[in-house]
Parts: C-alpha cells; sequence; structure tokens
C-alpha cells in the first residue's frame, strides 16, 4: 500500500472535522455533556405511576407480565388494606420487578396496562455495576411524593426526560377509531395532572386543545 494512500484516509477524516455533512452544517456534539434532543415517542426507563391524591395506579393484574415478549417483568398482587389503600382497587401490585437485562423496550406493557400505571420515560443511559442493579424493584420504579421518577445514581437524568411519557401512545386513538382521536382517555397522575394528547393530534390543527372527557365518559 502506498504511504499516499494513508495520508488521504487522514485527508478525509480532517475533512471531517468542521463539515461533517453533505450540508456542511457540524452534526457533532460534545456528548456527554451535551445531548441531541429525543424524539417524543423514544421509549426510555419504565415508572409506576400514581393518581393525583397520591394512590397509586397499579391494582396487580399482572397483564404487563403476561404480554411481556421478554419474560423481563415480574408482578404480584396483594389485597389491599381496607383502612389503608396503596390503590383505589381491590388489589395493588405489592412486587413489581422489571430485568434491564432482558428488556427490549417495546412498550407493550404500557399498552397492556387499563389503568395507565406503567409508563415510559426519555431516559435511556443508565448502567449497572452488577448484575441486581439491572433488576428495579417496585421500590425503584414507583414515582416519588411529588410525581417525578426517582434519579438512581448510575442514572444520566437530563431535563425534560420524565415528561411527556410513552407520548405514542397518547396519540393512538382506541381500535384505531377516528372519533377518539385528540381525546383525554386517561387519569391525571401525581405531579402532572391530566396530559394531554400529542398536538398534531389534535381536532382540527396542531395549536387547538383537546377536549377532555368527564371521569365518567374516560375510556380505560
Amino acid at each position: 500500500m502506498s504511504i499516499l494512500n494513508f495520508f488521504k484516509g487522514f485527508a478525509v477524516t480532517f475533512g471531517k472535522l468542521n463539515h461533517a455533512s453533505k450540508s456542511g452544517k457540524v452534526v457533532t456534539t460534545e456528548y456527554p455533556e451535551e445531548k441531541r434532543s429525543k424524539p417524543a415517542r423514544l421509549h426510555g426507563r419504565h415508572v409506576l405511576n400514581k393518581y393525583e391524591d397520591g394512590m397509586e395506579k397499579c391494582i396487580g393484574c399482572e397483564l404487563c407480565a403476561s404480554v411481556c415478549p421478554a419474560n423481563c417483568i415480574y408482578v404480584r398482587g396483594a389485597d389491599n388494606d381496607l383502612e389503608n389503600p396503596t390503590s383505589p382497587g381491590e388489589r395493588f401490585g405489592f412486587i413489581y420487578e422489571i430485568n434491564y437485562l432482558r428488556c427490549i423496550h417495546c412498550d407493550l406493557c404500557v399498552e397492556a396496562c387499563p389503568t395507565q400505571a406503567i409508563t415510559e420515560t426519555k431516559l435511556f443511559e443508565f448502567s449497572f455495576m452488577d448484575r441486581e442493579q439491572a433488576i428495579y424493584t417496585k421500590d425503584e420504579l414507583v414515582v416519588a411524593d411529588d410525581g417525578k421518577p426517582q434519579n438512581l445514581p448510575w442514572e444520566d437524568w437530563r431535563q425534560g426526560e420524565d415528561e411527556h411519557t410513552s407520548e405514542w401512545m397518547r396519540a393512538t386513538s382506541p381500535s384505531g377509531s377516528a372519533d377518539f382521536v385528540g381525546l383525554v382517555q386517561w387519569a391525571g397522575e401525581l405531579g402532572y395532572g391530566t396530559r394531554k394528547p400529542e398536538s398534531s393530534q389534535g381536532p382540527n390543527n396542531s395549536s387547538e386543545t383537546a377536549p377532555e372527557l368527564s371521569p365518567e365518559e374516560e375510556v380505560h
């Protein structure tokens, strides 16, 4: 191989330093200090939500575990204490575990959940020092008292990654019926209130606020 080809290779590399694309726009970011914005429908780390009154949404029905194609979710339900219930229903999620060494972030668990208890944030950058840390328990998944996801030591949370969780799910109309597009059909969440559908899914245009359903009209 000619030594000239060696320098030609480096010429290509150095030529991309300030012109990283055909348009001449530099697309390189100073990772990890600087990060690109994430898509609105990105599937990231899960959270277990609470109602606005602080009660847990999970009722321990185990539908998420049943639908999971990777068998990474383990759930066990228990009867609620009549004097001090954990959730509004008869049962609550007593044990909830997700093994992130198996999880493929397909979001099927979110789609299967009848109470919108489990959703996915935009956080996808988290590493583990051992296998036990990769198994998130209910204590780590359930949101804090302010409704925000818990920030664990091995997670790199950035501003906005807890907002608009599972946004693609809220943009999907039930059974594909256009009559439901843009309608709010989920209960409020602690710390966030009632989340709106995607703005682009509004009845007429992206700037119009979608109408809300009353609790009696909500479809779960």
